[in-house]
This record gives structure tokens, sequence and C-alpha cells, in this order.
């Protein structure tokens, strides 16, 4: 995994709000756990005149830290990188305190069409249904303010909706939950998808970004290498999964107990959707096949 060197400490303090480069401004919300690391960081960006980018989940604490920071301030814009409930939720409650509008890729699930159920439980169940974006943002779009001005990089595979914003003033990258220095990001289907996210991976790969600042953890400065690191163990992740399917695994748990031996098992379930996004691509480029459609639960085998 050359260049994947994880990244873990963070000066910060929930609520509080630090000044993290001359136009960015970041509050830490205390929601951290397994996947959020130590809570969603809202960025705020600007001076007199702002933007915030991904405002949070419903937490009173922490709007109530982001509200006193914005006092004085004037709201222009409120920008979604994707619609999981740890991101988005909070825009509605700001929209409706400043007449910001808010601006996205689109709403949850938007980027594909397509459904994929295992029995009675829906396999999106952290998606943020209620948000849909006053302005929707495509590749290459920017949106721009008073001093500042952010360019829209469509980056899906965490999410199909998923949106980076460069800030052109600073040859900065708000990631989200793209690309993150503290751990990989989860692909889980169905609205997750594992080739989309190689093919993001190289989108970013293809930028000369001094430093990317996600929604979770410490910023990651020259993080070239860094994306390079991700390809490598996404692929050795993957050839690990279809040696196991070659070997006579025929599902996901089989499938996570090997590969992900060395993993708290708290964790399998996750583990098992990011297998579940492996086989999904070994399926796309007919390295697998099952029977029927595929699920959590299905069987596979090699072609």
């Amino acid at each position: 995994m050359s260049g994947l060197a994880f990244e873990r400490e963070l000066e910060f303090a929930h609520g509080r709000a630090d000044q993290v480069s001359p136009l960015i401004r970041r509050i830490v919300c205390n929601n951290p756990g397994p996947f959020t690391f130590t809570g969603t960081g809202t960025y705020i960006v600007g001076q007199d005149s702002v933007a915030v980018i991904d405002p949070g989940p419903i937490d009173d604490a922490h709007y109530g830290a982001l509200l006193a920071d914005l006092d004085g301030k004037t709201v222009s814009h409120i920008i979604i990188t994707h619609t999981h409930v740890d991101h988005s939720p909070l825009a509605a409650r700001l929209m409706a305190d400043t007449g910001a509008k808010t601006y996205a890729y689109g709403p949850h699930g938007s980027g594909r069409a397509r459904q994929v159920e295992s029995g009675d439980v829906r396999l999106d169940a952290s998606g943020d249904s209620d948000f849909a974006p006053d302005i929707t943002v495509a590749h290459g779009d920017v949106i721009e303010g008073a001093g500042w001005s952010l360019e829209a990089v469509f980056t899906p595979g965490h999410t199909s909706n998923h949106m980076a914003f460069a800030l052109r003033e600073e040859n900065a990258l708000f990631s989200g939950d793209h690309v993150m220095a503290w751990s990989t990001s989860v692909i889980a289907p169905p609205d997750g998808n594992m080739s989309d996210y190689f093919a993001s991976l190289q989108t970013v790969l293809g930028r000369d970004d001094e430093i990317y600042w996600p929604t979770h953890g410490p910023p990651k400065k020259a993080p070239r290498d860094f994306v390079r690191g991700f390809v490598t163990h996404r692929k050795m992740r993957e050839e690990a999964i279809y040696r196991r399917i070659q070997k006579g695994d025929r599902t996901i748990g089989e499938i996570v107990k090997a590969v992900y031996s060395e993993v708290d098992p708290k964790l399998h379930p996750a583990a098992a959707m990011s297998t579940f996004a492996h086989i999904e691509h070994l399926l796309e480029r007919e390295k697998v096949v099952t029977d029927g459609a595929p699920t959590l639960v299905s069987e596979y085998r090699v072609k």
C-alpha cells in the first residue's frame, strides 16, 4: 500500500471555530464514531460574506456554534458535498435562518438510477432523502462569492452525488468523504459504486491541488501520492476478494472472514458492504458471476 500512510492527529475542540487557513474556518461537530472519526467538520469559506460547506447532522449544539461564528457575517451559499445524514440535514435550518440557497449535485441517489435490496433491508439507510438543492451544480461549474471561488469537481463513488469543491484562491480541495487522511472511504451499494470510485480517484489525480480538506479528520497536504496509494490499496483488496472466490468462497460472509480477519468484527458489516462493492466491480468486468441480481446474500463464482 505504497503512499497510503494515514494521519489521525487533529487539533480541535468540538464546537470551536478554528481559522485553519486565510479563507477557511472549521467547526467540528460532536458526533464522533467509526465512520465520522472525530466528527463532521463544517467549513466556513470567506470573511464577511461566506459559504458554508456541509452544515452537518441534526445537532443543536453544533448548529449553535455555527450560528455564533456566523454572527455579523452574511451567508451567501450553502454547499453540500453529498447527502449522508452526517453532512446535509442542517442545511434546511441554515437556509431558513439566513435565506441562502443550497448548492449540490442533486438529491440523494440522483447519480445512479438504481436500488438494491436484500430481503427487507434497504442498503442505504444513511442517506438524507429530505434534501434537494436549490441550485444543482455540474462538474466544472464555478460558484463565486466575495473574495473566493469554488470549482465543482464531480467525484462519485462514496455516493452517486458526491461533489468535491476546489477553492481556487488557495489551490485547495474540499474533498468531502472521497479522500480522507485518516481512513479509506466506505463504498456501500446501492448508491456507492466501486467503478465510479476508481474513476473519481483518477479525476483528482489529474488535478494539482496542494491540500485536501475532508469533512472528517485532518487535512492532507501534497495529496497525489496518497491518492495513488488509495488506488493501489483498492486494487489489492479487490484482488484478494477475487482470489477467495477462486479458492471456493461463495458468500460475502465467507470472504469477509478471510480478507478482513485483522479487522474488528464490529466493523465487519461495513466490510461486507465494501466487499459487495468490489464484487459489483468484478461482475461489471465479467470476472465473476452470480445467479439473478447480486445481493449481500448471493453466491458468487468465477466465470
